[in-house]
């Protein structure tokens, strides 16, 4: 790869879609990348689950505050797993959801993770039949982009310390 950069920089938190399914190779594909994360302990906590009904990905924008954007989404992915007892829970799953995003715009496909909290967890559960036991780490609605934000990175020379903390 000529620009190790372009990929990163080419992933962007995209909220305009224009309503198309997305094709389930590219979900798969997606999917692979997701688990190809770096594990603690190579404990792989993820499972994902990925809605395509319209109805469903409406509701589940409903009971998330930051996700009423996603109603257009071709799919909404959920990575989950059980938290409980899981040392690297949520370092496994940040990894796996951010190769899930690099890969998603790899694709030419548009996402934004939607973080979750305690309390939208009762929210979202019985909507796709999750278990009280499983974690739901996050809403990713997934699309076709109505339009590509420029690439970017947001490197600041002030945030890197090199060889020690420079206050």
């Amino acid at each position: 790869m000529s620009d190790p950069l372009a990929l990163f920089t080419q992933r962007r938190s995209v909220r305009d879609f224009t309503g198309e399914a997305i094709p389930r190779d590219s979900l798969e594909t997606a999917l692979r990348a997701a688990m190809a994360a770096p594990s603690g302990n190579n404990g792989k906590p993820w499972s994902f689950l990925v809605v395509t009904q319209p109805d469903t990905i409406k509701r589940l924008c409903d009971a998330h505050p930051y996700a009423k954007f996603g109603y257009e989404a071709g799919a909404m992915v959920i990575p989950f797993g059980e938290k409980e007892g899981k040392r690297w829970f949520d370092q496994d799953m940040g990894a796996a959801t951010e190769n899930f995003l690099l890969a998603i715009a790899a694709l030419g496909l548009g996402a934004t993770w939607c973080g979750m909290t305690e309390d939208l967890q009762e929210a979202i559960r019985p909507l796709v039949g999750l278990p009280g036991t499983q974690w739901a780490f996050a809403l990713i609605p997934v699309g076709v982009p109505e339009e590509r934000p420029t690439p970017r990175t947001q490197y600041e020379d002030e945030r890197v310390h090199w060889e020690r903390y420079r206050g």
